[in-house]
């Protein structure tokens, strides 16, 4: 099978829905992240995603829908704060986890009685999703454990031969992979952090929760129980504060004969000089739009990749540093 990176056209919508009811898979453009899509309904269908990524099956999946698909035929009752925070960020990069109905394949959950809702804002998704008009299942669309994709590029080059279409959607503009939340007590419980931030959360709902997993407990929602986000090479991990330990290891590294670059923010990369740089840029919204691209770039390019932490640690931060602190090395 050769996979095909098609435009968001009638034809292309067309071939999707086929492939689709036919209980196949296709690639989807997020605001976060390229997913991997296949009917939630469809038990096989859904197993056949664990396949082609290669994911254990333990690992949950998020159903992905459009702007007007009524959850309530999936989901038991919604708590009103959930219903503000709805209101506030959706469509946007936040999954909302409630108690199931039963209604998707177990598969999905894998044996949780939740089920993780996400109705994303990229404009592309939603054509995708409404003129299929079901609720899709879907991780990110790369191999198991390696770097997620934010551009079509990445998932052809990571599920060439496995799936048959790539929707082409452009580079996702938020970067990282959405904000979890349970919504199944009293108050919002995040169990996965992103770009809708603690802070943004607490101003609706007026408090909110952390979940900490661990190990030996069933995983209650993607990026918690194993490796994530790893680049095909070396990569470390030091502090904003330890620059001068981070530039040491790099010209050891060169003098071992390693090819070796440096991964940083812009103002950092200021300050550094002659090295080879991967600059993930200067805001928030550009650190966390680049980590991804800059990793596969990475490990495309060196042995090696330091990775050097942003000063700032709250808000969208927090979930840039879970993904950085997981592809180098860390569960």
């Amino acid at each position: 099978m050769q996979t095909k990176i098609l435009e968001i056209d009638e034809s292309a919508l067309r071939l999707c829905k086929r492939i689709i009811s036919e209980g196949g898979a296709v690639a989807f453009p997020t605001e976060t992240v390229y997913g991997l899509g296949a009917n939630a309904f469809d038990t096989a269908a859904v197993e056949n995603i664990f396949k082609i990524k290669g994911r254990p099956n333990d690992n949950p999946l998020i159903v992905h829908v459009h702007t007007d698909y009524d959850i309530s035929a999936l989901v038991e009752a919604v708590p009103e704060y959930a219903k503000r925070l709805a209101a506030a960020y959706l469509p946007g990069p936040l999954t909302m986890v409630y108690k199931s109905k039963g209604a998707v394949s177990p598969a999905v959950s894998c044996g949780l009685n939740t089920l993780a809702i996400r109705i994303p804002a990229h404009k592309g998704a939603q054509s995708f999703l409404k003129y299929v008009n079901l609720p899709i299942a879907a991780p990110s669309a790369n191999i198991s454990k390696h770097v997620s994709p934010t551009a079509a590029e990445h998932v052809f080059d990571d599920l060439n031969g496995k799936i048959e279409v790539v929707l082409q959607g452009g580079k996702c503009k938020g970067g990282i992979e959405s904000t979890v939340l349970d919504c199944t007590g009293d108050f919002p419980v995040i169990l996965r952090s992103g770009l809708v931030t603690r802070e943004m959360i607490e101003k609706v709902a007026g408090s909110c929760g952390e979940y900490v997993y661990k190990e030996g407990v069933a995983a209650r929602s993607p990026g918690m129980k194993y490796k994530h986000y790893s680049p095909n090479c070396g990569a470390v991990l030091f502090a904003f504060d330890q620059l001068d330990k981070a530039l040491a290891e790099y010209r050891r590294q060169c003098e071992n004969g390693v090819s070796v670059c440096i991964m940083c923010d812009s103002g950092v990369a200021e300050r550094i000089g002659e090295a080879r740089i991967l600059d993930l840029g200067k805001t928030e919204a550009e650190i966390a739009a680049n980590l991804y691209s800059k990793l596969r770039e990475g490990e495309q390019t060196a042995d090696l990749i330091i990775a050097v932490a942003p000063e700032k640690q709250d808000g969208a931060m927090v979930g840039v540093m879970n993904r950085l602190k997981k592809a180098c090395g860390s569960k």
